[in-house]
């Protein structure tokens, strides 16, 4: 395969686009829809088709729940190819209709069994939850995904730490293996069929493994590996630091400019919690460097990391990289400290002179960041680097908007654009970049609010 600066390279990462995930979803939901609707006898009376709207809600409800498991099993290919961020708001999504079902589908089987047996619903609740089989643990894992489903609205998660949030989700693999064993003494789907039976306890036992694998075992088993520890803190600007992790053998990570890793600092203070943090200079052997801001508890406390902490750190993840390039021509536009991932892409970017241009925003001169490295960087390949730091008021002029870039770079519309930065900076700057004529599918951007 040839670069766009004329390398060949034998071997890329694999990376599964959006119709991987989307297309098999589509086909297990229309299977399962299929195996209900063959194993449903004929619907005599209201009561049958409202039970039979039960039992299809349920199916669905079960095959949602590891369809979503599936998408946080943080598989390497899919993280490149569809990215961190894209798999967490179709989780989010998929998540509310899950919620949805599992509330629906016991609703409607007790007021289908009630119209059946001519019973009242309090009476047809009581004999489910103490006369069939596992509804019970069936019933304590409905409130369990309720309840995560509560605490992951926008308005539960503003008032809760990202760690509190995290760590409550987990209740989410309690509920599922609760639930599972429900599904196979009760579900008519089931009972009879073992060919469905077979498949339905692969499909999760498949999923299962992913999980354990890529979340668990992999991660585990790089920490033996690679032994990461701090090696240095180098304050950057006003409340931002650089990282030095040092280890072994640390390209086999497999990392490319542009993406993350999950880090865990294993102190007192800091080892409860892992969170997301880019790479900001290319992987060396033995050498990872990251940069943070001062954003909260977390990244204030690691202004004071020490040099030997031991470091557990997951992934690489994300598909902010080189794979998502269609054109010659790059735009690198970053605001603060969304400089890291793009300061990695400036240096790395095949290109000639005149192909890759850096925008970088700031509101005062003094937060900028790695100002001297990207002066450098752009003298070494011919690049173009451009730096916007004041206010709208000291510039005279929103830097950012389109007759702005369109001035600084005339050719915008033949450029990818890659923009990372502060939500406010890039929702303007993708509105500025849409205005200027450039395509909605070469601007790339990856979030962190998951």
């Amino acid at each position: 395969m040839t670069t766009f600066d004329g390398r060949v390279t034998t071997r890329r990462p694999v990376r599964a686009g959006p119709a991987y995930v989307l297309v098999p979803v589509a086909a297990g939901a229309a299977a399962i829809t299929a195996l209900w609707w063959h194993d449903t006898p004929a619907i005599t009376n209201a009561g049958d088709w409202i039970t039979n709207a039960g039992r299809v809600t349920g199916l669905l409800a079960g095959y949602a729940a590891v369809v979503l498991l599936a998408l946080m099993a943080r598989v390497p290919a899919l993280e490149r190819g569809v990215g961190t961020d894209r798999l967490a708001r179709w989780h989010a999504m998929g998540g509310r209709y899950m919620v949805g079902l599992v509330v629906v589908h016991p609703l409607l089987i007790i007021w289908g069994y009630a119209v059946t047996a001519h019973t009242g619903v309090v009476h047809q609740t009581a004999t489910l939850l103490l006369s069939y089989p596992d509804v019970l643990m069936a019933t304590v894992a409905g409130l369990l995904l309720v309840g995560v489903g509560i605490v992951s609205m926008r308005a539960a998660r503003r008032r809760m730490r990202y760690e509190t949030w995290f760590y409550l989700h987990f209740y989410t693999y309690l509920a599922i293996a609760l639930a599972f064993s429900h599904q196979f003494a009760t579900g008519a789907d089931f009972m009879a069929d073992r060919a469905a039976r077979a498949a339905w306890a692969l499909l999760y036992l498949g999923v299962g493994c992913l999980l354990v694998w890529y979340r668990f075992v992999t991660p585990l088993r790089r920490a033996v590996v690679h032994r990461l520890r701090v090696a240095g803190v180098h304050r950057e600007a006003p409340g931002v630091v650089s990282i030095y992790v040092r280890g072994r053998r640390l390209h086999e990570l497999g990392a490319e400019p542009g993406q993350f890793f999950r880090w865990r600092f294993l102190t007192r203070e800091l080892g409860w919690a892992a969170n997301p943090y880019s790479l900001s200079a290319p992987v060396r052997p033995d050498l990872l460097r990251i940069t943070v801001k001062d954003f909260g508890d977390h990244s204030a406390a690691l202004t004071r990391v020490r040099p030997g902490t031991r470091v557990f750190a997951e992934g690489p993840y994300g598909s902010f990289t080189e794979g998502r390039r269609r054109s010659r021509k790059v735009l690198l536009l970053a605001g603060g400290v969304g400089i890291t991932p793009l300061r990695t892409l400036f240096e790395t970017l095949p290109g000639g002179p005149g192909e890759i241009t850096l925008l970088y925003r700031a509101t005062r001169r003094s937060d900028l960041v790695f100002e001297q490295e990207l002066v450098a960087i752009a003298r070494a390949r011919g690049a173009a680097v451009y730096v916007l730091a004041g206010s709208r008021a000291e510039l005279g002029a929103d830097p950012l908007a389109p007759a702005e870039l369109t001035r600084l770079v005339p050719d915008l519309p033949r450029h990818d654009v890659y923009l990372c930065g502060p939500d406010g900076m890039t929702a303007a700057a993708t509105t500025a970049l849409r205005a200027a004529g450039v395509p909605r599918h070469r601007i790339h951007h990856e979030s962190f609010a998951f």
